[in-house]
């Protein structure tokens, strides 16, 4: 019993549990000021959406430069639901859950039907892929929302306001990670077939090509609410310290198992060597393609998160340089180490978003890029594997596994002597 008390399982729920409830009362008491409260909000999304990359990139290898642009996917999608909600319009909330819902079954059904043939080319399975999303959303929009849209709004409306505004904000939260997972599989399928360089290019695009559909959403995009180029404005500010705190510990427990498990052993097999990992069985594309839908899903949910916390969203903030900051935290803490990931990711904020904007000059802004790279070269130099390394704190840690039967050490068998034998 004492044993057990003392594994790192408890010391990480009790500490955990210790932070929770330490900030809680800080904000509940007003000695945590909304500036500071903002800004451990945003370490929290900044250290999702780089756990998420850490899988893509440091866990399975490869090379991603497109995780804002799936933080923007959640962002929008989120805060698009929860805007109309409050203007009396379900349609959002409709469409993205019920069509993600018959996405996902359609695409289940394309990749039941495809296992029955060989050599599929990877064209033809995107483009199954790709129709079999557009008909899910198609439906949504052209049925199920008219059919239920009023009599959920309806019936939503009919509980506690609290409440009522809880529920739609999970949804939200869970619409926006959902689209995002879907976006990161159908471009996944033929990108993921390039190697690792090309990859990080053509995930680069893609975080460009979501800018300029921000940018245009008003015009190009039928969505008008968003603003386009001006910025989105009157999103609800729903975000509060438990939605952060359990988001964050669900991505944390979620990639802990994943890694754990056989499928995470299989995606760390990629990583090491693709080749030998084939000759052993193992579905390298499957695993690529699962590790980036993951990490993408991981940046959406820290989307909706960030969009609920700032009430405003705009295009640059999802545009070319920020994208990097993720990479730049994950190479910092340790390609690798979620330890690192989690450490780095609230320092990077909390100094850079904190302290430095508090008591340097104005004007400090447009020096971190000369900053960034001059720190990613010094680490290069001093300790390429990272600040952690591969470490990892005892709870993150692959347990070991109980020895088998068979492994159990047995006394060893001495010889008998000579007088035994002859008695």
């Amino acid at each position: 019993m004492l044993q057990k008390l003392r594994s790192p399982n408890v010391y990480f729920a009790l500490g955990s549990l210790l932070i929770f409830v330490l900030i809680q009362v800080l904000i509940s008491m007003g000695d945590l000021n909304p500036y500071w409260q903002g800004i451990i909000f945003w370490g929290a999304a900044i250290t999702m959406v780089s756990l998420g990359l850490n899988l893509i990139y440091g866990f399975n290898g490869q090379f991603s430069l497109g995780q804002y642009g799936f933080y923007a996917i959640g962002a929008y999608a989120s805060a698009d639901i929860t805007f109309r909600w409050l203007h009396h319009d379900p349609s959002a909330l409709v469409v993205v859950i019920v069509g993600c819902a018959l996405a996902l079954v359609f695409m289940g059904g394309v990749g039941v039907f495809l296992r029955r043939f060989y050599g599929v080319t990877t064209l033809a399975k995107f483009l199954f892929y790709l129709i079999a999303t557009i008909l899910g959303f198609y439906l949504a929009v052209r049925f199920v929302n008219p059919a239920i849209g009023p009599a959920l709004y309806q019936m939503l409306n009919a509980l506690p306001l609290g409440i009522s505004q809880q529920i739609v904000f999970f949804l939200a939260l869970v619409g926006g990670a959902t689209l995002a997972g879907i976006v990161s599989y159908l471009f996944g399928i033929p990108v993921l077939e390039l190697g690792s360089d090309y990859f990080g290019i053509a995930t680069l695009g893609f975080t460009i090509i979501i800018k300029v559909l921000l940018d245009n959403t008003d015009t190009l995009l039928p969505f008008p609410e968003m603003k386009g180029a001006r910025g989105m404005i009157g999103i609800p500010k729903w975000t509060t310290w438990p939605w952060v705190f359990f988001t964050f510990m669900a991505v944390v427990l979620v990639l802990r198992n994943i890694l754990h498990s056989s499928t995470g052993r299989a995606i760390l097999s990629v990583r090491e060597n693709e080749r030998a990992a084939e000759l052993m069985g193992v579905d390298t594309p499957s695993n690529k393609v699962l590790a980036f839908v993951i990490g993408s899903v991981f940046a959406g949910l820290a989307g909706g998160i960030r969009a609920h916390d700032m009430a405003f969203l705009h295009p640059t903030m999802f545009g070319f340089l920020p994208s990097f900051n993720p990479l730049i935290i994950i190479v910092l803490g340790g390609l690798g180490s979620m330890t690192g990931t989690i450490i780095t990711g609230f320092f990077w904020v909390i100094l850079l978003e904190g302290v430095l904007r508090l008591y340097l000059p104005e004007g400090f802004e447009t020096w971190r890029f000369v900053i960034y790279p001059l720190g990613l070269l010094v680490m290069m130099l001093l300790r390429p594997q990272g600040l952690m390394g591969k470490y990892e704190i005892p709870f993150l840690r692959r347990p070991l596994p109980p020895p088998r039967a068979h492994e159990v050490p047995q006394p060893e068998k001495v010889a008998p002597t000579a007088e035994e034998v002859t008695v």
